[in-house]
Parts: structure tokens; C-alpha cells; sequence
């Protein structure tokens, strides 16, 4: 069936784009084509075969099409009349008997009835004769349903389908029984969609539906196109926006019943009662469904087994649905009476596992039952404990449903609101917080209550300062005795830790502090470190870290945990020994394992980390990844994280307009919610931009915003990223006594003491203010507190900064080994107007342009390690996934070291390595 192809627009079909370009392959490439799409019920072969349809009539082709229904198999030549009918005022084109026995064949003609040889030839003369002029396709939907008469026609046509110009397209659900022998048509199997192509079919269809959901539905319909449409449908308005719980066992919608509830229903009353356990429980454990029937359960699960709606293995015992759906479509035939002796029957066998019994005991309980309210409190603290918030926030919901006493059902919806709010689920957190209220309106508002107000007032149009007060106000209002061992006001205080920095105040830290120290016994290590490393570390953070040196070493797997001790590790530079930690919970959030606020958290710790280990591009794809996480999960308050890091690429690589405009996104945010700790990070963007450009003057009225010389800013940690570069703004506009006080301000506090990066800076500002040679030693010292290729970018800047000062000495040669250092470093990194400072200094003293390019063959102990691994024979993915770095990072530091090593391909590393370490 060749024919010409022309230019379209894109399929609007989703995930379908590389089936869409096999089939018309095969259609295009043959004159013989005669092809089979089979897939399971639902999985998108009819939308196949109607986008092939429309490309096909595009291009000049003629379909002719049917479709195969249950109803219409008994009558004969029905398919036929379907296929023919817009091709009877062509039926002259054929000798009177072959046109006449297709005319009594589809019905507009009397006479007796032709023989079925007759009519096959008839049928094949005509589609011959029409392919004369154009080509024709005849695409069949649901083959296996056409009728007898009709599919022994259309076999004897495939057969016979050579140099016809006559292609053939059918669909059929895989295991259906058909009498058209599918051994003449070439096999195309439709698979399920992938998970981000479900996720955008699902979006497309149902945009309001809130992330949770959708990735709920996406697990559920396990690729199933009708399933990912159709789901949702079944859900009302506030299940698909998170306003209110979606069942345990998604409900089905009319077509998806049609599809499987009715095979269910056909199964023996006793096969459907243990299918109805299976569906419930939920495991596949077949000794729990056993234990639940009170019965062998092997031969009344057969009926099952034929029908290839479950599959059941001996050993181990385990029972699994074919499709999910399935298991949906048994609950959704069982009665509510039947479902609740179903939970009950599970809950009596699963004492010694209280999470599943409490469940089981909940959806089984008709009534308020305090009981079982506690039970399932206590399972929503093993779900927590364990990473499961959104587990947790269902068990808390149920239970609330099941209290009698309203400060109960009051209490335990604010928790899970507060735990919704802390994972990320903001619209679930406002509902629950609204249940909380109306349930008990004269009640005392719980710390949790007030902790996720906090969270909904900051990321709504409130600000830091009513948040701030409405959850100080609960804390020194409670009931809670400052005892360190409660959960709820350790919550609280860690979310009043965020307020304060975001506030960036002295004054909104005095609260915490007083709490802090009235907890008793002690306060728990990690919430006092965190305040200790997160709040004013320039003065408190080094006698913190002892306990989070401890801590790092003892993450754990618990995701508020990881993000907490990733909080603690930010201002002490520690962000790299979480970087695994942060890395895993990544991955679970891309995964949809982990609450969106956990991902969105770890995601900022991470793109910090590769920004300060001068991995940018990397540093930007986490920051890109971030920032639609939070506009997808309307988290703006931590937008400006990301906008943060993405400013700070921009800025050092000369991209001013970018990093103006996320300097301003941040401000515009901020400014009217008081979130000054957040506006502080746009001050030192818009410095070091400044900087960058050689606009000295600009770059000191940033930096004097962000902290004022003389001070190092208390409780406003960012302050100590814009020392550098308030002191040199000041020394470079001629303000060198603001510049010598900010210097003693840095070594009269504790930063130095934090980390070698801190320590470099610290020591970089004393040398920037020290007039002559006694700088030298001071300059000595800074570069000797980092490991070389630690902290790139901070390294370089004062390699320059000691190059100027030794040319200025006429110390011709010192100046231009740092210079040289200087501008490698900010080639690599892409730090164009650092390079071109750089480059211009060596102009200066002498040095040619080319002989940065050609001076310098040392590797740095990242680019040595990474060259070994290659060596090695590990492959860039390998090397990357060993580094925790991206594969496109590893292909860069190859390119870079080869040309430092002067060679040109892989194989030559070892002997180059050999002769480096030689050297």
C-alpha cells in the first residue's frame, strides 16, 4: 500500500508518538500491509486506530471502516455491510453476478442467497478495482466481534492482499477468541502508557485534579488510557481536588464496569466472596484471605483462574489481579454489608499487625467507636514513622470520623492537617483545618491547628508576622508542660524555626530561644542544633557541630528527618555529606514514594550543594525541577530557593538580565509578606552581579543592604555569603575603613570556625583590608583552608584577588600561577566576566591570552578521580551514578581534562595518568 506522504501536525495522542511511527512504517512499507493491534481492554487501540485512519485519508488513502459489536455477531454479512456501504454506487464497476450477490450479501439487493466463494471474489474484484484510483485501507475495530460470514470474507481477502494497493488494520483485545485466522495479520502489541505520559493524560482530561490524586489514579489504571480517563470520573468534585479522601478501592464509572464488572459477575457467589478479601486486603497474602474464609480457598478460586482474571501461585501462597481494575470492579459489585463483613473477617485474622487491623476495623465500623479511633490514631503514628504521611493523614481523617467527642475530632483533623501542610498537601490541609474548627468552634486551637495555619497564611497571601504570632501564641498558650518527648510542640517549634528565618528578625528568634530552653529534660538534639546552625550561626554554629557531625552519620531513612539535618547543614557547608541522603529522597518524590514538600526540600538542599561544588548546570536543573514542583503544588514560599540558586548561575556567568529578574521575582514575593530573610538572598545576587561587571559602587549598595559594614547581621545567616564581596566592593570604591571594620567584624565572630569555605572567606576579607606584604601570608592562608576543587568559584575569586595584589607588587610570576589558577577555574565553570577580570590582570602583567590556555596541566582531585574511574573502564553513567553527578557532568570534566592532559580519546587516559603522577 504505497502512497505519498505529506506534512501534518503533530498526533494530539499522548505517549503514542513512537506507535504511531512503527505502524505507519509497516503500513507504508509494503503493498501487502496487513496488520493486528491487540492490547488489553482499554488500552488505547481504538484512538490508534482513528489517528492511523485520519493520516491515512490525509495522504490520499481511502478507509473503509468497521467496528465489531457483541450484538450485531448472529447477523450474517453485518461487518460487510459496514465496510461496503460507502462503495455501492461503485458496485457497476463488477459483471452483473459478482454485483449482484454483493448487493443481497450486505443487504440492499433480493434474490437467493450467493455462496460465500461468490461473494469473497466479488468483495476482493471490488476493492482491487477502487485501489486502481486510490489506495484503500480497511480498518476494523474489535475484530473478534464481527460476524462469521464477515470474517471468513475478509480472510479470504487478506490472503490474496498482494500488489492490491489494499492494506489492511485491525484491533482486538488480547486473549479474545475469534474465527479470523489472526495468523494472516502481522502482530502489533499497543503496551501501557508509561507514567509521565499517564500523568498527562490524566492532566489533560481532569486539569483541577490535585498531584496526590492524579498519582494515585496513575498507579492505579497501571497505564490503561480508559482506565486513566475514566477513574477520575468516578470520583466526585472534592475527591478528584484533595478536598476530601479518595476510597481505599477506587469506585469504576459506568465504561469501566461495562468492561470488567460484568466478567466478575458472571464468577460463583463463593469465588467472588474470596476475590472481595483479596481486593480488600490488598497484600495477595493467600493464608490472610484463607484465614478470613475460614476456608480452603484453592478450588473456589478456580473459576477465577479460567477466566484469566486472577493469577495464583502454590508456593508461595500469593493471588494477583490481572489488571487492578479488576480488583476495583469486585468491590465495586459488593454491597456495603458485604464490604463491612469483609474488613471485619480481615481485621479478626491480622492482630499482629495493628496498621492493616486498624484499617480493616475502621472501614468496618459503622458507628463512632473511640476504640477503634485509637487504633487507627496509633496506626497513623506507625505510618508516619515510617515516610507514609499521606497513610497517616487517612488514618487521622478516619479516626476523626469515628470519635464521639468533638475536641477529639477537632484534635486529630488538626493533625492531619498539620502533617498535610508539613508534606505538601495544601488544599488536603485547608480542608482538614476547616473540619478541625467546625467540629469543635470553642475549643483551644492545638499547636498543630496553629502550625498549619502557619503554613497556609505564608503560602496565601498572609505574612510572616501574623504566622508568626498565631504559633507563638499557641505554644506559650499549651497545654504541653515544654516536655521535649511532644511530637506536637517539637513540630511546632521546627516550623517556627522557618518562620524566623524567613522573617530574617532578631526579635521573632527571642520566642523560640525561651521555649527552647524551657524544654525539658533537654531539647532533642536535632531541633537544638538546628537552631544553633539555621538561625545565627556566625556566633552559635561551631559548638553545634559535634552533635551534626553525629547526626549526618546517623540519617536514617525518615524523610522529615533527612530534610531536617539537611537544614542544619547548610550555613556549616556540611550540605555534601547529605548529598546521598538528599539524592534518595529525589528520588522517591520523582517516584511519587514521598510528599511533595520532602522532595521539594531535598531538591533545594541539593541544588545549593552543586552551586557552592561548582556544578551548575546540574545546580540549574535542580533548581528548574524545584520550581515546577512548586508551582504544580502551589508551594510558593519556597520558590524563591530556587530562584536563589538559578540567580546566583546566572550572575556569576555574566547573565545580568536573568539574575535581575529573579532578584526581583524573589523581592516581589517577599517584600509585602516581611519575609526579610528570603528578600536578603536577592541583595546578594544582585551584589555579586554587580561585582562581576566591574560596577564596584553598585555591587557595595547591595552588599551594605544585606548586612551593614562593621556588623555581621545577627540571625541573618545569608549575611555570611555577602562578605567577600561587601569587602571588596569597599576596598575597590575607595571605603576602606568600612571594609577594615566589616573584616574585624568576620574575625571577631565564630564563621571562620563553621567550615574551610567560611574560613577562606573570612581570611580573604582580612587580607583584602591588610596594606602590603603582611596580606601575603593572610592570602597563604585562606587558599590553604580548602581542599583544592572543593569550593571552586569562592577558591578562584580569591586566587584573583591575591593575583591582583601580587601584581600589584610587581611579583610578576606569583601573580600570574594564581591568575592562571583564576582563570581556569572560571572557564571551566563558565564565569565569563570573572574570566575576562582575570584575563585582563594577566594583560596586564605581561602575560599573552594564550597562555592561560596552554600553562596549566594540573588536575584537580575531582577530574583526577573521575579520570581513573574512566580509565578504569567504567562507563560516564556508572562514573556518575558512583559520584552522585550527572552523566552530561561527567562528559564536561573528560573534555576539560583531556585537554589538560593533551590527549584526545578514553583509551589513552591510563598512560596519561601514568606520566601525570610521574610529574
Amino acid at each position: 500500500m504505497n502512497h505519498p506522504r505529506h506534512a501534518r501536525p503533530p498526533s494530539r495522542l499522548i505517549g503514542r508518538s513512537q506507535d504511531l511511527a512503527a505502524l505507519r512504517s509497516r503500513l507504508t512499507g509494503t503493498a501487502d500491509a496487513a496488520l493486528l493491534l491487540s492490547g488489553e481492554a482499554g488500552a488505547g487501540k481504538t484512538a490508534l486506530l482513528d489517528a492511523l485512519a485520519a493520516e491515512l485519508g490525509q495522504d490520499g488513502v481511502r478507509v473503509l471502516r468497521a467496528s465489531g459489536a457483541q450484538f450485531e455477531t448472529d447477523i450474517g454479512y453485518s461487518g460487510l455491510n459496514q465496510l461496503l456501504m460507502p462503495l455501492l454506487d461503485s458496485l457497476d464497476r463488477l459483471d452483473e453476478g459478482h454485483r449482484d450477490a454483493l448487493r443481497v450479501a450486505v443487504g440492499v439487493g433480493g434474490g437467493p442467497p450467493p455462496s460465500r466463494l461468490l461473494i469473497s471474489t466479488a468483495v476482493l474484484l471490488l476493492l482491487r478495482s477502487m485501489a486502481e484510483d486510490h489506495p484503500l485501507c480497511l480498518v476494523v475495530d474489535d475484530l473478534p466481534w464481527l460476524d462469521r460470514a464477515t470474517l471468513s470474507v475478509l480472510g479470504f481477502v487478506v490472503r490474496r492482499l498482494a500488489d492490491s494497493r489494499v492494506g489492511f488494520l485491525a484491533a482486538a483485545r488480547t486473549g479474545t477468541d475469534s474465527f479470523f485466522e489472526t495468523g494472516l495479520l502481522t502482530e502489533y502489541r499497543v503496551q501501557p502508557l508509561d507514567d509521565t505520559s499517564s500523568a498527562a493524560l490524566v492532566a489533560r482530561a481532569h486539569p483541577a485534579m490535585a498531584p496526590t490524586v492524579r498519582r494515585r489514579i496513575v498507579a492505579e489504571a497501571r497505564g490503561n488510557p480508559l482506565a486513566l480517563v475514566e477513574l477520575p470520573a468516578a470520583l466526585d468534585r472534592d475527591q478528584r481536588e484533595a478536598r476530601r479522601a479518595v476510597p481505599a478501592v477506587l469506585p469504576l464509572g459506568e465504561r469501566l464496569q461495562a468492561l470488567f464488572a460484568a466478567r466478575v459477575g458472571a464468577l460463583p457467589a463463593p469465588t467472588r466472596e474470596l476475590l472481595l478479601l483479596a481486593a480488600l486486603d490488598g497484600t495477595g497474602d493467600l493464608a490472610t484471605v484463607e484465614a478470613a474464609a475460614g476456608r480452603a480457598v484453592l478450588d473456589d478460586l478456580a473459576p477465577a483462574e479460567r477466566d484469566r482474571l486472577v493469577r495464583v501461585s502454590a508456593f508461595p501462597q500469593h493471588l494477583s489481579f490481572a489488571h487492578p481494575l479488576i480488583g476495583a470492579a469486585v468491590v465495586t459489585r459488593a454491597t456495603a454489608a458485604d464490604r463491612r463483613r469483609a474488613h471485619q473477617a480481615l481485621a479478626g485474622v491480622l492482630g499482629d499487625r495493628p496498621e492493616r487491623r486498624a484499617h480493616h476495623l475502621g472501614e468496618a465500623t459503622a458507628h463512632p467507636d473511640e476504640t477503634v479511633a485509637l487504633r487507627l490514631e496509633e496506626a497513623a503514628r506507625l505510618r508516619l514513622g515510617r515516610g507514609d504521611a499521606f497513610g497517616a493523614v487517612a488514618a487521622l481523617t478516619r479516626a476523626a470520623e469515628l470519635s464521639p467527642d468533638a475536641a477529639d475530632v477537632a484534635r486529630r483533623l488538626a493533625e492531619a492537617a498539620y502533617i498535610g501542610a508539613d508534606s505538601g498537601d495544601l488544599s488536603a490541609a485547608s480542608r482538614l483545618l476547616a473540619g478541625a474548627r467546625q467540629a469543635d468552634p470553642g475549643g483551644r486551637r492545638s499547636l498543630h491547628a496553629a502550625a498549619a495555619s502557619a503554613f497556609l497564611l505564608i503560602n496565601g497571601e498572609g505574612d510572616i508576622g501574623t504566622a508568626h504570632r498565631l504559633l507563638v501564641g499557641a505554644i506559650e498558650t499549651g497545654d504541653h508542660h515544654y516536655d521535649a518527648s511532644d511530637g506536637a510542640l517539637v513540630d511546632a517549634l521546627f516550623t517556627l524555626t522557618m518562620l524566623c528565618w524567613y522573617g530574617g528578625d532578631p526579635l521573632l528568634w527571642r520566642p523560640l530561644l525561651r521555649a527552647l530552653d524551657r524544654l525539658t529534660p533537654a531539647p532533642p538534639d536535632l531541633l537544638w542544633v538546628c537552631v544553633q546552625t539555621f538561625g545565627d550561626p556566625a556566633r552559635t554554629g561551631p559548638a553545634a557541630l559535634p552533635r551534626l557531625d553525629a547526626l549526618l552519620d546517623d540519617i536514617g531513612s525518615d524523610a522529615a528527618r533527612t530534610v531536617r539535618i539537611g537544614t542544619c547543614s547548610l550555613y556549616p557547608d556540611r550540605l555534601a555529606d547529605s548529598r546521598r541522603a538528599s539524592y534518595r529522597l529525589v528520588e522517591q518524590g520523582r517516584a511519587g514514594a514521598t510528599p511533595a514538600r520532602r522532595h521539594i526540600a531535598a531538591l533545594i538542599h541539593l541544588a545549593q550543594d552543586h552551586y557552592d561544588a561548582g556544578l551548575w548546570d546540574e545546580a540549574t536543573d535542580l533548581a528548574d525541577e524545584g520550581t515546577s514542583l512548586c508551582e504544580e503544588h502551589n508551594h510558593r514560599y519556597f520558590t524563591g530557593k530556587f530562584q536563589y540558586v538559578r540567580a546566583l548561575v546566572a550572575a556569576a556567568t555574566g547573565d545580568t538580565e536573568t539574575a535581575a529578574r529573579l532578584a526581583e521575582d524573589i523581592v516581589r514575593w517577599a517584600a509585602p509578606r516581611g519575609a526579610h530573610g528570603l528578600r536578603a538572598l536577592a541583595d546578594h545576587v544582585r551584589g555579586l552581579a554587580a561585582l562581576g561587571r566591574g560596577d564596584a559602587e553598585t555591587a557595595w549598595h547591595h552588599a551594605r543592604a544585606l548586612t551593614p559594614p562593621g556588623t555581621l547581621a545577627p540571625y541573618l545567616p545569608q549575611a555570611m555569603a555577602g562578605t567577600l564581596d561587601l569587602v571588596e566592593a569597599a576596598v575597590r570604591t575607595g571605603r576602606h575603613a568600612e571594609a577594615a571594620a566589616h573584616a574585624r567584624a568576620v574575625r571577631e565572630s565564630a564563621m571562620a570556625d563553621l567550615s574551610p569555605r567560611l574560613r577562606l572567606l573570612a581570611l580573604a576579607c582580612e587580607a583584602l583590608t591588610t596594606p602590603g606584604d603582611a596580606a601575603l601570608p593572610l592570602f597563604d592562608r585562606a587558599l590553604a583552608a580548602v581542599e583544592p576543587g572543593r569550593w571552586p568559584f569562592d577558591t578562584a575569586r580569591v586566587h584573583l584577588l591575591y593575583g591582583e595584589r601580587l601584581r600589584r607588587r610587581r611579583a610578576a610570576k606569583e601573580a600570574r600561577d594564581h591568575l592562571l589558577t583564576a582563570l581556569d577555574t572560571f572557564e571551566e565553570l563558565g564565569a565569563r566576566p570573572w574570566a575576562d577580570r582575570a584575563r585582563t590582570e594577566l594583560r596586564a602583567g605581561g602575560a599573552g591570552a594564550g597562555t592561560a590556555a596552554s600553562g596549566r596541566t594540573a588536575l584537580t582531585p575531582q577530574e583526577r578521580q573521575i579520570a581513573t574511574l574512566a580509565a578504569s573502564g567504567l562507563t560516564n553513567k556508572q562514573i556518575a551514578e558512583r559520584l552522585f553527578l550527572s552523566h552530561r557532568t561527567i562528559g564536561t570534566h573528560l573534555y576539560q581534562l583531556y585537554r589538560k592532559l593533551g590527549i584526545s580519546s578514553r583509551t589513552a587516559l591510563r598512560d596519561a595518568l601514568d606520566l601525570e603522577n610521574v610529574r
